[in-house]
């Protein structure tokens, strides 16, 4: 699948951009360089250097301006050359960086790869994250996976894989033959899932301070495009309403690196836990157990299910679609309209 560029795609955490330092990414096959100005404020180069191509993320922040650790070159904070070292100090016309428009929202700094005007009213509502500080808030956790970020929307959008690959822990195989549906809104779906009268998961259990108690479960997860999904899960008693028992909502959005890797950003809120549930060790161990879930359980899954695909002739790359694939089904439909529309202007959407 092509890459969409005209959005916004999550760059980094708030946090891990820090005043005087220089945050090297690549996004989209790009070479992007993050740091922060006088004001704290977020900037976006591409980490090249239009002299000899060398990445500005080696060089260093001096006076608000970003320097080359190659010839010193200096850039401000808009990409433009404004100091060249050498010789009488001329600065050749082309000496200029692209500069990326970022916004900082929702504890993380959102970046627009394309070329049209960038409209922050885009950027999805994660307002579950905008108190990070709070005491039912999860780590802002982060990994690099091993795998192309389609797959990676494909797990995440089939919730029934948590019956095998999560067994016990998110899930159990008393919650696989259930209905899944999907309702769409403009250029968002949201697929959901019920599950009643099953053993409730160790995930949900360490909230509710109960284990081996039956319970009904649900899943409703939330897709925007590009690859933007906020997961609202949870379990209560048998029969008993939603608000009775326990859950989370959780956020979970994929920011390509290359055409094979992608960057994972995750975190959560978790609510109605129990007494004794909420501390820092208990939150510090559902983190744990929710990046075991993704690092050990689907990254190897779905590294080694892109390894069979890489092996295998396109004209045998048609899979068969089961009645759980109607998130995947639908979100990548919205996603080859967006790219196509994108591509050629003129085509409607």
């Amino acid at each position: 699948m092509e890459f969409l560029r005209n959005t916004w795609y999550l760059a980094a955490w708030g946090h891990h951009l820090k005043p005087g330092e220089l945050f090297p990414r690549i996004i989209l096959n790009e070479p992007i360089v993050l740091f922060r100005d006088a004001d704290g404020r977020a900037i976006a180069f591409e980490d090249r250097c239009p002299h000899r191509f060398a990445p500005l993320s080696r060089g260093k922040l001096r006076e608000g301006r970003l320097m080359c650790g190659y010839h010193g070159l200096e850039f401000d904070t808009s990409g433009a050359c404004v100091r060249n070292p050498h010789g009488s100090g001329k600065i050749p016309a082309g000496a200029r960086v692209r500069s990326y428009p970022v916004v900082e929202r929702h504890a993380a700094l959102w970046i627009w790869m394309g070329d049209k005007d960038a409209d922050p009213a885009l950027i999805p509502d994660f307002g579950v994250l905008d108190n990070p500080d709070h005491a039912d808030v999860l780590r802002l956790d982060y990994m690099v996976m091993d795998a192309p970020y389609e797959l990676i929307v494909d797990n995440l959008l089939d919730c029934s894989h948590t019956c095998f690959v999560h067994d016990g822990i998110l899930a159990n195989e008393e919650m696989t033959a259930i209905k899944t549906t999907i309702k769409r809104k403009d250029d968002a779906i949201t697929v959901s899932r019920f599950a009643p009268d099953a053993p409730i998961p160790s995930m949900f259990a360490l909230a509710y301070q109960r284990e081996g108690i039956r319970i009904d479960g649900w899943t409703d997860i939330r897709w925007d495009a590009p690859a933007c999904m906020l997961l609202d899960t949870g379990v209560t008693e048998v029969g008993c309403p939603r608000q009775a028992g326990t859950g989370a909502l959780s956020v979970h959005v994929l920011t390509p690196e290359t055409h094979q890797t992608a960057h994972y950003y995750f975190s959560g809120r978790r609510w109605g836990v129990r007494p004794g549930g909420e501390t820092h060790e208990m939150r510090e161990k559902v983190a744990d157990l929710r990046r075991f879930a993704f690092e050990q359980q689907d990254e190897p899954m779905i590294r080694a299910q892109h390894r069979i695909m890489q092996l295998t002739p396109s004209s045998k790359l048609k899979p068969v679609i089961l009645e759980t694939d109607v998130g995947v089904v639908g979100w990548r439909r919205i996603m080859e309209k967006l790219i196509v529309a994108e591509q050629s202007p003129l085509v409607e959407s």
